[in-house]
Formats: structure tokens, C-alpha cells, sequence
């Protein structure tokens, strides 16, 4: 619980990603409990590496500042801030300020889409329940303490996010919607080297353009074309990862952009940095910052 969390001390936890094809779909990179005063603390999403992971920070008393997406926000107590990295944002601690928090950073494809969901939503700064930020304060304390395995590890991670799915999408009014895009979600991951009109995803629920974009938007947090643009990315940022003995313009036609120069245009425009520089970074740039 928080209180324990608070209690064991000023603490953080990295945790080693583990190697090979037993890779697992939820993984905390790291967890920990701060208090940050007068010092130096600043994270930009767009020079943490290529390697995609969440951030997870809730504030318990002072003030933080984040900028996301060209709007500025106050993260304040009972404030939970929610990143995906690589992202053109930032977030620091102003000079003079004190800032308490507890955070857990994740990594894995299961994670990154709950909280893509999330963020999709509620954007970046939550207001969550009191029992969620029990439940995530606990999470992460038992980080802190070191899972015995990486097993236990995922564990512990997809708990955290099964946690904050609940608390954002645990009404059944979500869970019909959520249940009846699914086909359409499927048809995209699917497809995603292919055009993808809104005219063709509604036709596959059987309704009309309209119809479909407002409950696609009211499903997915995001309009179906921005939806689309998000996971062409998506597939373009782990293709540029996993597979560097592909050209930058194969890639962009892997993942539906016709023009390579469009599709660099774009990419830095949502990641901060070009394909190439993308390719050319690590994650770990910022050695010893903690997470």
C-alpha cells in the first residue's frame, strides 16, 4: 500500500530486460519511491532510446511540470501521469520545487497497448481511484523488494496495468465497446501496409462512415484515422528496432506510407527524431538517471 511504499524509504529498482526469444509481453524496466527538491530532474520523452516502454508516475505532495503534445499541465498530489517513450514530451521538476512520487516504468507489447488504450482516453495525467494507487503503490514496493524471477516480475507488471485498465475502462458500458470494434482492431493490425479508408473499417461492423467514426472515437479514445496513422508508426518504430537490414523506405511501405519523405515527415514529428536517428539511438543514452 502506499503508506508501506512511503515507509520503506526513498528506493528505486531497474530490472533487467530479459534476452532471447522468451521475451515476455509485460516487464518492468523500473520502480521506486522519490522525493525530488531543488535539484536538477528532467525527462525528455524524445532521448530515452529507441526501445519502447511506459512511464507510470504518481504524484503523492508537491508539484511536477509536464509538457505533452504542445500543452502544458501541473501534475500535483493525486495526479498520475502516464508516457510512452520514445514521445515528443517532457517533464521536470521547476528549480525551488519539491516533487513526492512512486513510479513503475514498463516495457512488452501487452503493456504498451493497455496503456496506448489509456492514453488514447484519459490522455496523460489520470485522476484514479484511491484503492488504484493502493493497489499500484503496492505493485510497485514489491518491485522495490525484488521479484524473485522475471516470471514473478511480468506478474507484478500486468497486475499494475490490469489495475489501471479497471480503474479507466472497468465500467460494461466500456467493455461493449471495446468487444464490438475488435474486428475492426484486427482488420487493421492486420492490414496496416494497406490504404485502411474509414469507409473500409466501418463496412466491416456494417455501419455508416459517421456512425462508425463516433463509436470508434468513443471506443478507442482516438478517431479510426488517427488510430490507423498510430499503429502504422507503432509497426514502423519496432520494424526499424528489430529488423536494421531494412531500408528506411521499405519500411515505410511495410507500414502503409507510399512517400518515404511523408513518412520520416511524420515520424518526427510525433517521435521528435527522424527514422534514421530513431534506428541510431539506445535506450540506456541517459545512464544513471534512474529510469
Amino acid at each position: 500500500m502506499l503508506q508501506d511504499l512511503i515507509a520503506n524509504g526513498q528506493s528505486m529498482r531497474t530490472v533487467s530486460l530479459p534476452r532471447g526469444r522468451q521475451r515476455l509481453h509485460a516487464m518492468p524496466t523500473s520502480a521506486g519511491y522519490e522525493v525530488r527538491e531543488n535539484e536538477v530532474y528532467d525527462w525528455d520523452g524524445r532521448r530515452r532510446g529507441q526501445t519502447p516502454f511506459t512511464v507510470l508516475q504518481h504524484t503523492i505532495s508537491g508539484t511536477g511540470h509536464l509538457r505533452y503534445q504542445n500543452r502544458n499541465y501541473r501534475l500535483q498530489s493525486g495526479d498520475t501521469l502516464l508516457v510512452l517513450v520514445p514521445h515528443n514530451h517532457r517533464y521536470w521538476l521547476e528549480k525551488g520545487d519539491r516533487w513526492e512520487y512512486f513510479w513503475i516504468s514498463m516495457h512488452g507489447e501487452e503493456t504498451l497497448r493497455i496503456h496506448k488504450m489509456v492514453l488514447g482516453l484519459a490522455g496523460p495525467v489520470l485522476r484514479l481511484q484511491p484503492s488504484t494507487i493502493d493497489h499500484l503503490a503496492d505493485c510497485s514496493l514489491r518491485l522495490v523488494k525484488g521479484a524473485a524471477t522475471p516470471g514473478a516480475a511480468s506478474a507484478i507488471a500486468y497486475e499494475a496495468a490490469m489495475a489501471l485498465y479497471d480503474d479507466v475502462f472497468g465500467s460494461p458500458a466500456f467493455a461493449a465497446d471495446l468487444s464490438a470494434m475488435q474486428p475492426v482492431i484486427d482488420h487493421i493490425h492486420t492490414n496496416l501496409d494497406q490504404p485502411l479508408p474509414v469507409s473500409e473499417l466501418a463496412g466491416i461492423v456494417g455501419l455508416s462512415r459517421a456512425h462508425f467514426s463516433r463509436s470508434f472515437a468513443e471506443s478507442e479514445g482516438m478517431p479510426p484515422a488517427e488510430y490507423v496513422l498510430q499503429q502504422r508508426l507503432l509497426r514502423a518504430a519496432k520494424l526499424l528496432t528489430k529488423a536494421d537490414f531494412l531500408p528506411v523506405k521499405e519500411v515505410s511501405i511495410m507500414c502503409g506510407f507510399e512517400d518515404s519523405n511523408y513518412f520520416s515527415k511524420v515520424f518526427r514529428r510525433v517521435y521528435g527524431i527522424t527514422p534514421t536517428e530513431f534506428r541510431t539511438t539506445g535506450m540506456y543514452a541517459s545512464i544513471g538517471k534512474g529510469r
